[in-house]
């Protein structure tokens, strides 16, 4: 090759670098204007349609209704499976409305006899009370193979052989799915999937004290396993028609209506469990705890817990409007824009698998999630508190358009006194004095400010805010714990508590039996060492009294095991609202439900014969002034006996992108999802402004390139023309 040659090729190899980094350039440019962005974790076409980008942490155990009973678990079942009634998604206090059913039940009360009752009986009268429960005609189920026919009438996938299925890995291999329209028979159904002892549900033993005959088909189902569910009567469940049926319950129960809203009730098709009974499915993983089948909004298209779960919108969903009522402040908020539209708004909800926080919360922030909690370690960076002690959003969460809301939970943390143990338990005056100089000395107030960020209200007794009873102000308030000051709680002098364990036989915290410090053990299931922090502000507030704490950390299966055999000294726990109803707290003080005596949920196995008798009068009684007088006795009984520290009451707290519309909370719904919208354009918009590429170090790489470059070609350009023109020298 000639020197000319190369001197060429070189050039020509210099010019294609600086055009292919001019191309990078160019291309990188383009991204960024191409609506869509380098860091989106999103396939361009996952954002076609109105669709909604949530997360979950961990795989949901169940999606049978028949067993699920965890908020993970319903955060999917909820918008897949429909009980007769939902809690109206704007009204406060919380209201009961139909949802597949077609109008709230009708209740008719027997005596013994079976002489029908007026509705005005005493409930010592009621010997039974029958639910009559009409569903609304023309609702069909998701489509699905177990619906599946031939010509003949004949189930074409109920009776599979491994053959047929070999091709078959998950349900969205059925190329043929069918639908049917759902009937009262498939509530009743449900019903006595309830009662298998196969099934183990987690209300199985709260029903056969209700629901009558439950006990016995149960029992049946023992000695008899293989039998049909289909064809076996429950004597207090049967469908009266082909839009009608009846649950026919012991005595007077009325919180029974608030069960009804829950997913346990929804209906079942026999179909779901012949077909998924299949012993080939089951080797798949093919069953109803993995694919739900239900006549909901939505239904389970993807199921990978290790990636993602995605919801998509049923084509055969019945349709449902957006509530057009609800209270004063909805309108003026907005919640009242989309009134009388046809639910749901979006189309399809996709769950990422995220098991840490904070890539999560840098997700959020870029606008490729929705909605989030605030974690702890977010808290200072999305919230601050005005110099009035209000809550607010940062300049940062501002200037974004974030929503907060922010709600008083249906749930209470409290630390219990095991009532059987011979120091801090029973009824004694020495030890109700113990346990009221606690409850004086350890300062739930600090324990909210310190470990939850403010996110909590002060417990004055058993039942949180929003669950009727629950009285405000002074009215409520612990006069064993607080004084009512310049409008508002404040926790009693610490020297109160000590004038109380004087009065108890312990001065100064001194134990009289031994002349040292009393000594008394905390069990807990917080045994990480993030918990360290917490339990040692435990051993604190006992220490101001004189007292030593001893903490005995396990896990949380060991915790469990001691407070079933009543091996727990005093302990930390808490409890959600499963209804909106005050029975559904004071149990947890019922003395026949003692953890020890009874395996019920009294875990501090508290027995009051006078709280009990009240509670037996209240639980069955409707809501109204006798109600609230037995209610109010009750909060001073507990509150004197102090069986439990009540704790706090946890205040939950959610941003919002401004494009999530409709969202108000609701501590009861667990069909929320329906009423959503997202504004798709608004996200796009934001996110592309929010997550620009960043252009401007790519410039300075390329102005360094060819500085880099142009004394090299300079030098060779030089060196090649001398050695040319030498070449030529000596030619000549």
């Amino acid at each position: 090759m000639t020197l000319q040659g190369m001197s060429s090729i070189l050039s020509m190899s210099i010019k294609r670098l600086v055009l292919l980094s001019l191309l990078l350039l160019l291309g990188s440019l383009l991204s960024g204007c191409d609506g869509w962005q380098l860091n989106n974790p999103y396939a361009a076409h996952d954002a076609e349609g109105s669709v909604m980008y949530s997360s979950f942490s961990e795989r949901p155990k169940h999606l049978d209704p028949a067993l699920a009973y965890a908020s993970n678990e319903y955060t999917f079942i909820g918008q897949i499976y429909e009980p007769p009634f939902q809690y109206h998604y704007l009204k406060r206090p919380y209201e009961l409305v139909p949802l597949s059913a077609a109008k709230m039940p009708t209740l008719l009360y027997r005596d013994q006899a079976g002489n029908l009752l007026p509705d005005s009986a005493a409930a010592a009268q009621i010997h039974s009370t029958e639910y009559i429960i009409d569903i609304q005609p023309g609702i069909h189920f998701q489509p699905h193979p177990a619906f599946t026919q031939d010509a003949a009438g004949n189930y074409v996938n109920h009776h599979l052989s491994e053959a047929e299925l070999q091709s078959i890995n998950s349900l969205g291999d059925f190329k043929q799915l069918a639908t049917r329209e759902l009937v009262a028979e498939d509530y009743v159904y449900q019903i006595k999937r309830l009662a298998n002892p196969k099934l183990s549900s987690p209300i199985a033993g709260v029903m056969q004290q209700y629901i009558e005959g439950f006990s016995e088909f149960s029992k049946y189902l023992t000695e008899h396993p293989d039998t049909e569910l289909k064809n076996l009567p429950l004597s207090g469940v049967k469908a009266l028609g082909p839009y009608q049926y009846q649950i026919k319950i012991k005595g007077k129960y009325p919180q029974f209506r608030f069960w009804l809203a829950m997913p346990f009730f929804a209906p079942m098709p026999w179909e779901a469990d012949a077909f998924y009974a299949q012993p080939a499915l089951k080797k798949k993983n093919i069953t109803l705890d993995w694919f739900p089948i239900g006549t909901g909004p939505y239904w389970l298209s993807e199921n990978n817990p290790n990636r993602q779960m995605v919801l998509q919108k049923n084509p055969n969903f019945h349709g449902e409007a957006f509530p057009e009522t609800g209270e004063l402040e909805d309108q003026r908020r907005g919640l009242l824009q989309d009134a009388g539209k046809t639910l749901p708004f979006i189309d399809k909800v996709v769950y990422i698998l995220e098991k840490e926080t904070i890539p999560y919360w840098n997700k959020f922030l870029q606008g490729y999630y929705d909605a989030s909690g605030i974690a702890s370690d977010s808290f200072d960076q999305a919230v601050q508190f005005s110099a009035n002690g209000q809550v607010q959003l940062t300049p940062e969460m501002q200037d974004k358009g974030m929503q907060l809301q922010t709600e008083v939970t249906t749930s209470i943390y409290y630390m219990g006194f095991n009532m059987l143990d011979p120091v801090v338990g029973g009824n004694s005056e020495r030890s109700r004095k113990l346990r009221q100089a606690l409850s004086i000395a350890i300062d739930y107030e600090e324990y909210i400010a310190i470990f939850v960020n403010g996110r909590g209200v002060a417990a004055q007794g058993v039942l949180p805010p929003g669950i009727y009873g629950n009285l405000a102000g002074e009215a409520g308030m612990n006069k064993t714990v607080y004084d009512w000051v310049d409008g508002t709680y404040q926790r009693k002098p610490i020297a109160v508590a000590q004038q109380l364990m004087q009065e108890a036989g312990y001065p100064n915290g001194v134990d009289p039996a031994t002349g040292e410090s009393l000594i008394l053990n905390f069990d807990s299931a917080a045994a990480g060492a993030d918990d360290r922090p917490m339990l040692n502000w435990y051993r604190k507030q006992f220490e101001k009294l004189g007292i030593k704490l001893v903490i005995r950390a396990t896990d949380y299966n060991r915790f469990q095991e001691k407070i079933r055999d009543g091996n727990a000294q005093i302990f930390s726990w808490g409890w959600n609202a499963d209804y909106p109803d005050p029975e559904n707290f004071f149990f947890l003080l019922y003395g026949p439900n003692a953890k020890v005596a009874h395996a019920g949920e009294n875990a501090s196995n508290y027995q009051n014969p006078e709280f009990d008798q009240l509670f037996e009068q209240m639980r069955n009684m409707d809501d109204g002034p006798a109600r609230q007088a037995l209610i109010s006795q009750m909060q001073g009984l507990v509150q004197r006996d102090a069986p439990w520290i009540f704790g706090f009451h946890p205040k939950g707290f959610a941003l919002f992108h401004s494009w999530y519309k409709n969202s108000k909370p609701n501590l009861m719904a667990n069909n929320k999802l329906k009423y959503v919208r997202i504004d798709s354009n608004e996200r796009k918009l934001k996110q592309l402004a929010w997550n620009a590429p960043i252009i401007w170090p790519l410039w300075i790489m390329f102005g360094l390139l060819i500085l880099a470059l142009l004394p090299a070609t300079l030098a060779y350009r030089r060196r090649a023309t001398a050695t040319l023109k030498s070449a030529l020298t000596l030619d000549k």
